[in-house]
């Protein structure tokens, strides 16, 4: 393997343009657009016609790996799957179904009801925050509880539930991202897989804010601004504070059903059941096959692991659905096949962006390599940094980006090639470092942000399904946010001293 040039501190140019860029502007894609083009003109000797054309060239070439590339169509065809399931009235029939429990009748049935289907419906963060909101929406008004609590468990069991069973877009992003490191050398001789698998269990601030939703699910018990609301509405029966102005776009929050469908859980629950089946069935096949391609005559588990293609199973497993999807809409001759087509390119193009982000984190990575950032900031702050604060130090930077920036994904994207060549750097040198735990500080770190930022996608859908005050929501959301973050934050530092 060639080792890549380094530039010196013109290496860490680039990401923290992009970071800048992003805080300042709110725009993730072009902020990483910019640190693409910056990076390859400082490779182009300054440059910019020369730059601009390699900046070009290496989006393009994001293309040309196959595990890239799978990735980036898993993502367009969940916003197929997506838009079918809610237009073929699988996702009403699901709301229908499971709002005849009769132990969800009760506010801490209701609100454990709300928590669960959210650990349930784990396949992207919207329709988590979706469902949520749409079944528990009128049995948390008529139990008084507040639209602050609602939307506090909408947000909190999307992105870090999705992050925690990553079969999924996001599961897929950090597999591709180590895919990456690995190529680079910076897993430290591990497969990335193994990696992802080592780490989800150490995403501490994933586990924490989905364990503090249960216990206060449990207790029906509050504390900061989130206890006042929950006094308001089951006091006064205000399940909005007076002057509040929910946030409530039906075009954000689901496309309607067709008129006259049948509105069938089946219709929903059949293809996420595919999809679930399929994509560890293909990651057993694919590590399998891997496997012995490498020559390996009796592969064990981990050995399957390391060489199975995420990638490949989670479109395996989309496009198991959408088929099954597709044959089940048309034989109850709810949508005929042009219908269905129409709504196909329509729920992939509602996720463009989304894909271009994927397609810009991807080549800002390409770009960081070659210019040997990770390299140089390993070399860096070797010397300065104990290998006890790594993973503490990592988290902070992760979270910071990511609630400045909104976005858990890109924040993924730009701290993943600094992180993973700095705490390979120090595992070669001997030192008692954990590479599983400093990648789970970057997906921990990311998920922070995603999850109680007020620019962030996910916070803006969660305030959306539950019809609440995105300021409020953001607001009680807060306290439970920053408990979480500070004790992972105690914990990273326990495991950096323990070693």
């Amino acid at each position: 393997m060639t080792t890549e040039p380094v530039h010196g501190w013109l290496s860490v140019a680039p990401p923290l343009l992009a970071i800048a860029l992003a805080i300042g502007t709110r725009q993730v894609v072009l902020s990483l657009l910019a640190g693409i083009w910056s990076g390859w003109v400082i490779l182009a000797g300054g440059n910019v016609w020369r730059g601009t054309n390699d900046a070009i060239t290496c989006i393009i070439g994001v293309f040309a790996e196959g595990w890239q590339t799978k990735v980036v169509i898993f993502t367009l065809l969940m916003g197929s799957l997506l838009i079918l399931m809610q237009r073929g009235a699988g996702v009403e029939g699901f709301v229908s179904w499971i709002s005849r429990w009769r132990w969800a009748q009760t506010r801490r049935g209701a609100q454990l009801m709300a928590w669960a289907i959210g650990l349930g419906v784990f396949i992207e963060s919207t329709i988590t925050c979706l469902v949520v909101g749409a079944v528990s929406r009128p049995l948390f008004d008529r139990l008084k509880i507040s639209r602050e609590k609602l939307a506090y468990i909408c947000d909190s069991t999307s992105a870090p539930v999705c992050m925690l069973i990553p079969v999924n877009g996001w599961g897929a992003l950090v597999i591709g991202l180590l895919t990456a490191q690995a190529a680079a050398g910076n897993l430290a001789g591990q497969g990335p897989m193994s990696v992802f698998l080592a780490a989800v269990p150490l995403n501490f601030y994933s586990v924490l804010s989905v364990l503090l939703v249960l216990a206060l699910c449990l207790r029906d018990w509050d504390f900061g601004p989130m206890r006042a609301a929950e006094r308001r509405a089951r006091l006064e029966g205000k399940v909005l504070r007076d002057g509040a102005v929910p946030v409530v776009d039906e075009q954000v929050i689901a496309i309607p059903p067709k008129p006259g469908a049948p509105a069938r859980a089946l219709n929903m629950l059949a293809p996420l059941a595919v999809l679930l089946a399929m994509t560890p069935l293909g990651i057993a096949i694919t590590g399998l096959n891997g496997a012995r391609a490498a020559g390996l005559a009796k592969p064990g588990l981990l050995d399957c692991l390391n060489h199975a293609s995420g990638a490949t199973a989670v479109l395996w497993g989309v496009l198991s659905a959408l088929v099954v999807c597709m044959i089940m809409l048309r034989a109850q001759r709810i949508l005929d096949w042009r219908e269905t087509m129409d709504l196909f390119w329509r729920g992939a193009g509602g996720l463009v962006s989304l894909a271009a982000l994927m397609v810009s984190a991807f080549a800002i990575g390409a770009t960081c390599a070659k210019l040997g950032t990770g390299q140089w900031v390993a070399s860096t702050a070797q010397p300065l940094v104990k290998p006890a604060l790594i993973a503490p130090i990592v988290f902070v930077v992760s979270c910071s980006i990511a609630f400045a920036t909104g976005t858990s994904w890109g924040a993924i994207a730009i701290m993943m090639p600094l992180a993973a060549p700095l705490a390979a750097a120090f595992i070669k040198s001997g030192d008692p470092v954990s590479l599983p735990l400093v990648v789970s500080a970057v997906l921990g770190g990311g998920v922070f942000g995603d999850h109680c930022s007020p620019i962030s996608d996910t916070t803006i859908v969660s305030s959306m399904a539950a019809c609440s005050d995105h300021i409020d929501h953001v607001r009680t959301q807060m306290p439970y946010a920053l408990a979480a973050a500070g004790g992972s934050l105690a914990l990273y530092l326990l495991l950096g001293v323990i070693g």
